[in-house]
């Protein structure tokens, strides 16, 4: 077989409200604020990617006792007649809560289990923030210092990864986009915005590498790397064993079920190679449930459930399922992950999202529209394996004929 594996997202994917340059130490934004106000080169953000960070609300806070609904019957034969004939390759969970005292479920093969990509990204996420949390309870500016203000160079755990990344380059006011370097340093909040914005690998390996050093070593985080051989030169089980306890245990501590939601391993080689882990795994139903936590406020708690939503909000080009030309107005907050395999023996035009062994796409999105002062608030979890065909298309267009859906409000 000759066979060409991917994990792949776009090079070109911020998040981020654009006026947090100051207040989180992410340089690039300020670099991405200039493009869209035509001061450089670059590419203008749609109007929906315009809120600045204090508009970036959590839609359920004033429902604590919210719970996902039971399917609708009605809107679910709508939605998987969205899907066309390959609708089982699918699964899809939509929550329409445009009306939160009266909320619309849809859910289509929502317990299939399948390999997250870097959609395991949003898990390490809440695990650092869970982490970072448990250190200081009680002081926001603190939680916020040390994600300014603790410095992070890239090591071996990056190893290997071909997603670029922008550095800013305020000096001549100019991006300069590679992939992460050995020695590469910025502070734990960018590495975070990589990891989550660029989709980078490299960059998450580096954060899950931070969040085992904030799991071990506590109130005496950040250490210096003579320290970090403390944890790192353990044995292997127990690596390993400090690993799950950081990176999964928070997820079950939040109410979600690591049996159908967890992020289970490094996401590069070289991070594989210093700690093993366990198998990933996710579903729309458990995704869907804790997109639902964050909106409540209750993803760790309201501070680090509205960081998430900030991290998730897009502000430059917008791809897969958030590039739908009906979501241009609206505020969109998404990540998606891609894993592909081709057998080129078997068909010689398989290619990139067009995987015939699998073709896994995965999309999370909350959609917003109008951006700002919303009428149609919906939330979608949604993941595919159809193979031989561009899955990239395929997210796009349901992106499309949901958000008619959505506008028509028909049940």
């Amino acid at each position: 077989m000759a066979g060409l594996v991917g994990l792949l997202l776009p090079t070109t994917l911020p998040a981020y409200p654009l006026d947090a340059a100051e207040e989180t130490g992410i340089e690039r934004l300020e670099g991405y604020r200039l493009a869209n106000q035509g001061e450089i080169a670059g590419n203008r953000v749609p109007p929906g990617a315009l809120l600045d960070r204090e508009q970036i609300r959590l839609r359920l806070t004033d429902r604590p006792g919210f719970e996902l609904p039971e399917s609708d019957a009605a809107l679910t034969r709508r939605v998987v007649g969205l899907l066309g004939p390959e609708a089982s390759r699918y699964s899809v969970s939509v929550l329409d809560i445009s009306d939160a005292e009266h909320p619309r479920y849809a859910e289509h093969n929502g317990l299939n289990r399948r390999t997250p990509g870097s959609i395991g990204k949003i898990m390490l996420a809440t695990a650092l923030l869970q982490a970072i949390a448990d250190l200081h309870p009680d002081d926001i500016e603190a939680r916020q210092r040390l994600l300014r203000e603790t410095q992070v160079t890239a090591d071996e755990f990056i190893q290997w990864d071909s997603h670029t990344v922008p550095f800013w380059d305020g000096e001549n006011r100019r991006f300069r986009r590679r992939p992460l370097r050995v020695g590469d340093t910025a502070n734990l909040w960018t590495y975070l915005d990589w990891a989550m914005s660029a989709s980078s690998n490299a960059a998450a390996s580096a954060v899950m590498k931070q969040l085992m050093l904030l799991h071990h070593f506590g109130e005496d985080y950040p250490v210096p790397p003579e320290r970090e051989a403390e944890l790192f030169d353990r044995p292997p089980a127990e690596r390993r064993e400090i690993l799950l306890e950081a990176l999964v245990e928070p997820i079950a501590r939040n109410g979600l079920d690591t049996e159908q939601l967890r992020q289970g391993a490094f996401f590069t080689s070289g991070g594989k190679a210093r700690v093993s882990g366990t198998n990933s795994l996710g579903t729309t139903r458990e995704l869907m449930h804790l997109l639902v936590k964050m909106e409540k406020g209750e993803l760790v708690d309201e501070w680090s459930s509205r960081e998430l939503k900030r991290l998730l909000y897009m502000t430059q080009r917008r791809i897969r399922y958030a590039s739908s030309p009906a979501l241009a107005d609206a505020a969109v907050f998404f990540k998606s992950g891609s894993l592909y395999k081709c057998d080129r023996d078997a068909n010689p035009d398989c290619g990139k999202y067009r995987g015939n062994v699998y073709n896994y796409m995965h999309s999370v999105a909350i959609v917003e529209h109008p951006a700002g002062d919303p009428e149609r608030v919906y939330l979608v979890t949604m993941t595919s394996n159809v193979l031989n065909k561009n899955s990239a298309v395929a997210h796009q267009s349901f992106a499309t004929r949901l958000h008619r859906l959505m506008e028509a409000g028909q049940d």
